[in-house]
């Protein structure tokens, strides 16, 4: 499969899901699902430039200290000692994949509405706490060294989960009252198919083909533990 996708013979998008498989990820599985890169950091621009390496992300670090401002908190937490001694030392108390959220991007389509529901004792979590804007998501991990969510492969070929076409009540942002409904997508695209569409073209750009390496090193490859884990503050708890 290396060989194949070095000499271009697949696709970025194939050679992802077929490492995941490998890894014992699975669609069936919430808590091993999938994991795919943020690719890009433009979500507020006009017109999207592939052509321009400013508008994708940092491959090669984490998403947790993409905004180099969040390193000296995540190193400051990595330096931290255990007074009990009993906790390994870490840089981030969550994980870049988990069922949670799993369900947080995916709250917009059943079975995963009924399962955030049940999660939520209930009910639908806060609106300001969902899902309801690509370039706020965006913004908050830029924001949070605590918001360490990666992408799932759905944002590469799937843009029903973008859109409420249930027409589930998901609430209402406190600050601007705006009801949530439809993710808001970059302004760069014009509808959830065409966001999937040029999304998918980032993915598959010379920039991310010569880069996607870095990152499959930090999930998982030479960089996902041990020591070159702790240089490259890619430890989890």
């Amino acid at each position: 499969v290396f060989q194949k996708w070095v000499n271009r013979e697949i696709s970025n998008f194939d050679y992802l899901i077929q490492l995941n498989t490998m890894a014992g990820r699975t669609y069936n599985d919430l808590a091993q699902y999938p994991v795919f890169p943020w690719i890009l950091r433009d979500y507020t621009s006009e017109e999207l430039d592939l052509n321009n390496p400013a508008v994708f992300r940092d491959l090669s670090k984490p998403i947790g200290v993409v905004n180099e401002k969040n390193a000296k908190t995540v190193k400051e937490k990595y330096n931290f000692e255990d007074p009990l001694g009993m906790i390994d030392k870490f840089h981030y108390g969550t994980h870049y994949s988990n069922a949670a959220g799993v369900m947080h991007y995916l709250i917009r389509v059943e079975p995963f509405t009924t399962l955030h529901i049940q999660l939520q004792s209930g009910r639908f979590d806060c609106a300001d706490r969902q899902f309801h804007s690509i370039p706020a998501a965006w913004q908050a991990l830029m924001d949070n060294p605590n918001d360490v969510k990666e992408l799932i492969p759905e944002f590469f070929y799937f843009p029903e989960f973008l859109e409420n076409q249930n027409g589930f009540n998901l609430g209402q942002l406190q600050m601007s009252k705006e009801m949530v409904n439809d993710v808001v997508l970059p302004k760069w695209a014009h509808s959830p198919e065409d966001f999937i569409y040029k999304h998918r073209k980032a993915l598959e750009s010379e920039y991310v083909s010569a880069h996607l390496h870095e990152w499959i090193d930090l999930i998982f490859g030479c960089k996902q533990r041990g020591p070159a884990a702790v240089e490259a503050l890619n430890v989890f708890y």
